[in-house]
């Protein structure tokens, strides 16, 4: 059973002071201490939460970076069998640590879960409007959608609703889960890939804030609206309800 989730951010390691201080703004988060075996790593702690686990982290990578999902989990390589069983590939083992690729490619970690159960609250206080990051949008080429689909829902175990749009699948998890995942099929082939999904009802006052923080507009959908962050990261503002995701 996947007990916790967390959104990685990868940014350049060029730009990624730029990506933290950005994302800990827009998101009522602080930076740790930068950990792992290059300081690669910094974790996003809520701010003024008694008890609220983290759920987010920005990491330095090479190239032009993304995001990917972290699954906290019971049992590793429990866990991990089961994804290579449905088709996933084990690109890395390190203590308390896997690394694998979906079958479509898209890149993810399992980690052991440490208890964390406290899902930070709605943000709603920095100057913007209530907020939440609460998704990863996984970016799926057309011919691999139907299978990352299939993939996902077995290896989750979540509840699997088509979405209002006909390009997006989403997934839900039974518990509070303060990370979901959304599938969304590409126009075009290419690699996998994911990007941040920001729950918040009112899309222009939440533009203009993002933007006051550093962020420019890419262009705007039906629902959502796209921005780049100040590292030259894509992230979407989704009109949901921060509270349920709906």
């Amino acid at each position: 059973m996947i007990r916790w989730t967390y959104a990685f951010i990868d940014r350049p390691t060029a730009a990624v002071g730029l990506a933290r201080a950005f994302w800990a703004e827009v998101t009522g988060t602080h930076e740790s201490a930068p950990w792992g075996d290059r300081g690669e790593f910094t974790t996003l702690l809520p701010d003024g939460t008694d008890g609220a686990d983290a759920c987010l982290a920005v990491q330095a990578v090479g190239g032009a970076g993304g995001a990917h999902p972290d699954l906290a989990v019971e049992d590793l390589p429990a866990f991990t069998a089961r994804a290579t069983e449905l088709g996933a590939v084990v690109a890395a083992r390190k203590p308390g640590l896997n690394v694998l690729r979906s079958p479509g490619g898209q890149r993810f970690c399992v980690v052991p879960w440490r208890g964390q159960k406290v899902r930070p609250p709605v943000l709603a206080a920095r100057g913007g409007p209530e907020s939440r990051l609460d998704q990863l949008c996984l970016d799926v080429a057309p011919a691999a959608f139907d299978a990352e689909v299939a993939f996902w829902a077995a290896l989750t175990e979540w509840e699997s609703t088509p979405g209002d749009h006909k390009e997006f699948h989403a997934l839900r998890p039974h518990l509070d889960l303060p990370v979901h995942l959304l599938l969304q099929r590409l126009d075009e082939a290419r690699p996998a890939s994911a990007h941040l999904d920001i729950a918040c009802p009112d899309l222009a006052a939440g533009q203009a804030w993002h933007e006051r923080c550093g962020a420019t507009l890419v262009r705007q959908g039906p629902a959502w609206t796209v921005l780049r962050d100040p590292a030259g990261g894509v992230y979407c503002l989704t009109r949901r309800d921060p509270v349920t995701g709906d």
